[in-house]
């Protein structure tokens, strides 16, 4: 408790109270066709000030102090623009020219600085929100499936598998916002309707990010529109009873800002095949009727709420929350239980700047999440309608950060980072288990010359358990006109959960007894990357290369017969540890093109060579080769827009390890239209579309020893309205 109270007293920070004088109020219009911009962000240098402009393309910013003030003007669609004042002005009207493609797009995710795409010396993958929009996704993981070809992933009754680049979700931290997700479906949290872009970054990453990041880093930035009233809602219904609907409400009155968000999601359940295949001890392949489905109901809530207050120009305070629950819904006839999920978080912080030269970022984050089974037929003690808890993880972060421009060439960043994690466990017998980590970490991004920048970072860890870590950090890139060459090292290290260390568990559905390791060792990677890109006002086109490293990566070990006996009479008895090394090599192509008349076209390719050097075999659920592909039009006709989107995803066979068997590949494809109408002060979009067209299903007989290569239900016809 005393840790977390110092963790608090980092938020004091000095408020200076400046007498503000000048307001500047405007339009932002299309350059060629004088249209207003709805939704163009505006920023003002050296100030947490800004706003964003309307229906109409109106803005205006109040409470800026006296002198010299820059607008920095940005928008999906456009070539950002910068406008500079010294007094109160009224009449603005600033012009912007459409961009065909994302690279002037800012992000945050590989320097932890604001930085424009094409100018980050580290490599990062962009998804905007037109993107989102267009291709008509409600969920994170249709968005990364469908828009990138590094990431698949697999759905169980515990929750869905995310995998990038061969490794899973144990080895990829998810952000939002830069704080750190928790729980088996962090995923299912993500309200995308109110999703700004999401930035994705390949390989190791633990300088900046710290344990969990040495598969890469999802880092999911939100809306935070600054009009008086923004409200939205979003609906989509499908197929199979899959219904979404998302309700956005922004409010900023004076210097007090609000932003409400609830999300609900639900679905019904699918069989993709009536019968279950079992073989018999002689091998004979025997067929029964079965009700096991292929993906399970479900229904799941998602409330969030935060507040910003500015205190002046220099200052802001805030404060977020949100709630989280979800029921899956599974055939009495053949499970016991459902499974339960529950999530809450809370955090405050605030930002500072000290001058034109530097800032400081203090936050504290709890993330909190609960597993139960919910049984649904009795079981042993257990009634109908009990619940077991199967976890509750306790997550409470303090970060306080600086970046200070030191001169012309370096912006140096520093921060100081304090974890604590908890878990409880009713079925495994665990009570307040905790480990905490402390980490100090510095960046230096240094302009070398015109052409050549650098990026070098280190961050020292100390783990409770596991004691001293350095992870060092190191990035250059050249560029020269259109061509930019990036080449990377970083280093990971993750130190073992506290499941993994403490968890036993035993199989509710065979006899198997899984158990903790207390000698655990931290993983560790070392990641290499080539990136070569080339980019022009109409097309795009980028190649990376990347070898990733990992030591002492965590998995089980079955126990001999003697070491087994003590635990019970159990068909298998296996204990989690440091028994594999991986190495994996990679090549991402991506390549963008406008072909002209309201024609773009977007495609991505991964070749990926993930394998257990011990073994000699593939990692676990890991995709030998992915693509994807999309294809737009668009138009406008005055008030009312057409968007006609076809998006294709295929992937190669995936490796299963626990069962030594390779699922079939196949090929996805969705025709998605939206149908825009500005209006006055609202806008309305609607969505027609079919998911896999083609109707392409790997409709096998339930079998658990070869799982399903996707379980999509076939052709689906949806009707979206926002």
């Amino acid at each position: 408790m005393l840790k977390k109270l110092i963790l608090t007293t980092m938020l004091v920070g000095v408020c200076c109270v400046v007498s503000a004088q000048v307001t500047i109020k405007g339009r932002v219009l299309n350059s060629e066709t004088g249209e207003p911009v709805v939704g163009a962000n505006i920023r003002v240098d050296h100030s947490l000030q800004g706003g964003t402009t309307n229906a109409k393309g109106e803005f205006i910013i109040k409470g800026l102090p006296d002198g010299k003030q820059t607008l920095q003007v940005s928008h999906l669609n456009y070539e950002p623009q910068r406008y500079s004042t010294s007094k109160s002005v009224n009449d603005v009207v600033i012009r912007m020219t459409e961009s065909h493609n994302n690279l002037t797009q800012v992000v945050v995710t590989g320097t932890g600085t604001h930085r424009r795409m094409v100018d980050s010396p580290i490599p990062v993958n962009v998804l905007t929100a037109k993107d989102i929009k267009e291709a008509n996704v409600t969920n994170l993981e249709e968005a990364l499936t469908k828009l990138t070809s590094n990431f698949s992933f697999s759905t169980s009754g515990m929750g869905t598998e995310m995998v990038l680049n061969g490794l899973n979700s144990d080895y990829i931290l998810v952000l939002v916002n830069g704080r750190k997700l928790i729980g088996d479906d962090a995923l299912m949290r993500i309200n995308m309707a109110n999703v700004k872009r999401i930035e994705i970054l390949n390989g190791s990453a633990s300088a900046l990010y710290g344990s969990d990041a040495i598969g890469g880093v999802i880092n999911i930035i939100t809306d935070d529109s600054k009009n008086k009233i923004d409200a939205s809602s979003t609906t989509k219904v499908s197929d199979h009873g899959r219904f979404s609907e998302a309700v956005n409400l922004d409010l900023n009155v004076g210097k007090l800002s609000s932003y409400t968000s609830y999300q609900r999601q639900q679905s019904d359940g699918w069989k993709l095949h009536p019968m279950t295949e079992t073989v018999n001890k002689k091998g004979e392949v025997k067929l029964d009727p079965t009700d096991k489905q292929a993906f399970t109901g479900y229904h799941s809530n998602t409330v969030n709420q935060s507040f910003s207050y500015s205190l002046n120009h220099k200052t802001t305070l805030y404060a977020q929350g949100s709630y989280y629950n979800f029921l899956n819904d599974r055939p009495v006839t053949e499970y016991k239980y459902n499974m339960y999920h529950e999530n809450y978080t809370y955090g405050f912080g605030m930002k500072y700047i000290v001058n034109k030269k530097a800032y400081i970022d203090a936050d504290f984050y709890s993330d909190n999440y609960k597993s139960a089974y919910d049984y649904i037929q009795e079981s042993g003690d257990f009634k109908i309608g009990d619940k077991e808890t199967r976890k509750k993880q306790y997550f409470y972060r303090g970060n306080v950060k600086s970046i200070i421009k030191v001169n012309s060439k370096n912006k140096l960043s520093a921060g100081l980072e304090y974890l604590d994690e908890k878990l409880e466990s009713e079925s495994d017998n665990i009570s307040n288990k905790t480990l905490y980590t402390m980490a100090l970490y510095a960046q230096d991004e240094w302009t070398i010359a015109e052409s050549l920048q650098a990026v070098v970072g280190l961050r020292y860890i100390y783990n409770e358990t596991f004691e001293d870590h350095f992870t060092p950090t190191a990035s250059i890139m050249y560029r020269e006109g259109g061509f930019r060459g990036r080449l990377s090292f970083a280093t990971g290290f993750r130190t073992p959960t506290l499941s993994e260390i403490y968890a036993t568990d035993l199989a509710k559905t065979t006899n198997r007894y899984t158990i903790g390791n207390l000698e655990l060792k931290p993983e560790e990677s070392k990641n290499f990357s080539l990136n070569l890109e080339y980019t022009h006002s109409r097309f795009s086109v980028s190649a990376t290369a990347f070898v990733n490293n990992v030591t002492d990566m965590i998995n089980y070990r079955t126990l001999s017969d003697e070491e087994a006996a003590q635990y019970g009479d159990y068909d298998e008895v296996r204990q989690r540890d440091n028994i594999d090394k991986v190495r994996i090599k990679g090549v991402n192509v991506n390549a963008n093109a406008y072909l002209g008349l309201g024609f773009n076209l977007g495609a991505g390719y991964t070749l990926l060579d993930a394998r257990n050097l011990i073994t000699d075999k593939p990692i676990d659920k890991s995709v030998k080769y992915a693509g994807n592909v999309n294809a737009q039009w668009s138009k406008n006709w005055g008030l009312y827009g057409l968007n006609i989107n076809m998006v294709g995803r295929g992937q190669g066979k995936r490796y299963s390890e626990t069962y030594d068997y390779d699922s079939s590949g196949f090929m996805l494809w969705d025709l998605n239209t939206g149908h825009t109408f500005n209006l006055k002060y609202f806008i309305l979009n609607a969505g027609l579309g079919v998911e896999n067209l083609f109707d392409w299903v790997d409709d096998r007989p339930w079998n658990t020893k070869k799982p399903y290569s996707t379980i999509t239900p076939g052709r689906a016809f949806y009707a979206s309205l926002t």
